[in-house]
């Protein structure tokens, strides 16, 4: 067994030193990143076929690609709560920002929120069309252990009201917040360097020497987080290969072929509201498919790790170096984006779960007021979702808990949720850039030259 675990690891090592290659003759970033992800799909079914998923050699194998897919991936989670923080305040110390506040804001506040309320009534109009019941899935042990285990977390909701959950997403404690602690960490944080960038404008009307001498302090450990980004962004095609290698080596591609109606109808409403975002964009009279062109390296990243919050610097990377999204708007976009309408997560996932549902006590839920009802819920309660793994399972609890059906057949997918959760978190970080884009060009802040433009950073 160990011959083998060690030529796997040769294989991976010498694919990692094939992307380095491409590195060093100046190939684009979007290519490594996309040659990463095919290599990983290949190597990582060539393993499953050679040992099967459950083999030893297998998960011994994968337990040394995380040194490069987990560890890239903590990497990048171990700067989001700086990043959110100081991006945040850095859009206030940024004069630009101060007049245009309360319009970038608003922006894309509303078009994050408005995408989830449209995001939701796709996921309705899937489970309705592809027929989706609860009661035709059957219940394996995996499944009945998580309805166990999302009985007791729901404990916890139901004893919340929805003021009571905006109450809650106040910090009382910025600094435990900023180490993550909590599911609704990301948006306290962000709420927490707003007060700070909102108490920032009015020192620089009345006291601007001290607001100056703060603006720089902002500006250094802005640009110094920064370069900590890019330092752990030139790993991404690498990690994306680690990543993609472990997804499809250790698939249980059996229970997706048993629950393929269900992935097919998750990716049906995942790709229209995918499409929907380019229309809009289109609409805004911006370019969809060079939108598509920039955006792939993020979305490929965000599909294969499974978390909005690690893609977070590639996210505000590629709208202000690759989209021309000033600085200020990248960051609130990308920061508000990671507990504020995730429209896979928070959108379209609890809307089929609660279609899927309803029949199982007696809601028709073809009746206009359960629809308005679920649409108006999905887009209130898709307020600090967390945007890492089992975020959507917790937006699903806030759903069903409020429209009060019964939470534990929330776990009825739970072999399958892997595949579907990777799709549903490119869709949230697409919706972010895409709120991002849409607020700075109707702010006329966009800088369509750079948004234009065939180059891309590397």
């Amino acid at each position: 067994m160990y011959i083998f675990v060690i030529l796997n690891i040769i294989i991976m090592l010498l694919l990692i030193f094939g992307l380095y290659t491409m590195q060093k003759k100046h190939i684009s970033f979007s290519k490594r990143v996309f040659t990463g992800l095919g290599l990983g799909v290949l190597f990582g079914l060539g393993l499953q076929f050679a040992y099967g998923m459950e083999s030893e050699a297998v998960s011994t194998s994968i337990d040394w690609f995380n040194i490069v897919g987990s560890g890239y991936v903590s990497f990048l989670k171990m700067i989001v709560m700086p990043l959110v923080f100081i991006s945040i305040l850095s859009a206030f110390t940024k004069l630009k920002m101060e007049n245009n506040l309360g319009k970038v804001s608003g922006w894309i506040l509303g078009t994050l929120v408005g995408t989830t309320a449209i995001a939701a009534a796709v996921g309705i109009a899937s489970a309705i069309l592809f027929n989706l019941e609860a009661v035709q899935i059957d219940q394996g042990e995996a499944e009945l252990g998580r309805a166990a285990q999302l009985e007791e977390q729901v404990v916890s909701v139901q004893d919340m009201t929805i003021p009571q959950q905006i109450v809650s997403l106040i910090p009382t404690n910025p600094f435990l917040d900023l180490t993550g602690a909590n599911p609704t960490s990301t948006i306290s944080v962000v709420i927490f360097a707003a007060i700070l960038g909102i108490a920032f404008l009015g020192i620089r009307r009345k006291e601007p020497v001290y607001a100056e001498k703060f603006a720089d302090i902002v500006e250094t450990f802005y640009k110094l987080i920064m370069r900590v980004v890019t330092l752990i962004l030139r790993l991404t095609p690498y990690g994306v290969l680690a990543l993609m290698t472990k997804v499809t080596a250790t698939s249980d591609y059996q229970a997706i072929w048993k629950l393929g109606k269900f992935v097919l109808a998750s990716y049906a409403a995942l790709i229209v509201m995918f499409i929907i975002h380019l229309l809009i964009l289109a609409i805004a009279g911006l370019n969809p498919v060079t939108y598509v062109k920039k955006a792939f390296p993020v979305l490929a990243f965000a599909f294969t790790s499974r978390t909005s919050a690690g893609a977070l610097p590639l996210n505000i990377k590629a709208q202000t170096k690759d989209m021309g999204v000033p600085e200020g708007v990248a960051n609130f976009a990308g920061s508000f984006g990671l507990s504020i309408g995730q429209n896979g997560c928070a959108g379209i996932y609890p809307a089929m779960l609660a279609v899927m549902i309803a029949p199982t006590v007696g809601i028709d839920p073809l009746t206009p007021s359960f629809l308005l009802t679920l649409v108006a819920v999905v887009a209130i309660s898709s307020f600090g979702v967390a945007g890492v793994g089992g975020g959507a399972t917790f937006a699903a609890l806030l759903v069903l808990s409020a429209l009060n059906l019964p939470v534990g057949l929330a776990g009825l997918l739970i072999s399958v949720e892997p595949l579907i959760d990777m799709g549903r978190t490119a869709l949230n970080v697409s919706g972010s850039m895409t709120a991002g884009v849409i607020t700075s060009k109707a702010t006329k802040d966009l800088d369509t030259s750079v948004y234009n433009s065939s180059s891309q950073s590397a």
